[in-house]
């Protein structure tokens, strides 16, 4: 097996070509693609065959699972984490898009906007309260 190879000899670099002549000369570290032979163990299951899309799209998907608070007027947490503040008050008229909390939650700040426009009718939470994901923050009307 022929290699080609850069020697540095005294600071001056050198491309030299040099022939293996060892035993081990006609093995290669990584194989062509193809030649290597697996061995199959015949007590060894099947693996089991993976799901065609057809299959899948058949399957029944699950039920969603209802929020755990409130209901249309309510804004909701969209995760679990730390009040940090609320933006707005009982009897503010606020529009969707707006600014209405922060959450923090593994250091990270969240900011939770008003899904739709009207009055904020109750504050459920505070600043230092503790909420879970699909908790009610607040009910806009």
């Amino acid at each position: 097996m022929l290699k080609k190879l850069r020697v540095t000899v005294d600071g001056r670099p050198y491309t030299v070509t040099v022939e293996d002549l060892s035993e081990t000369s006609g093995q290669q570290l990584y194989p062509e693609p193809g030649l290597t032979a697996l061995s199959v163990s015949a007590s060894a299951p099947a693996p089991a065959p993976l799901p065609t899309p057809a299959a899948a799209a058949a399957a029944p998907a699950p039920a969603a699972a209802a929020p755990s608070a409130g209901d249309g007027g309510d804004e909701t947490s969209p995760l679990s984490g730390i009040v940090e503040s609320i933006s707005v008050t009982e009897g503010q008229e606020v529009t969707a898009g707006e600014k209405i909390a922060t959450l923090e939650a593994m250091k990270m700040k969240t900011i939770v906007v008003a899904k739709n426009s009207g009055t904020v009718t109750k504050i459920h939470v505070k600043a230092g309260d503790g909420v879970e994901a699909g908790q009610a923050l607040m009910t806009i009307g």
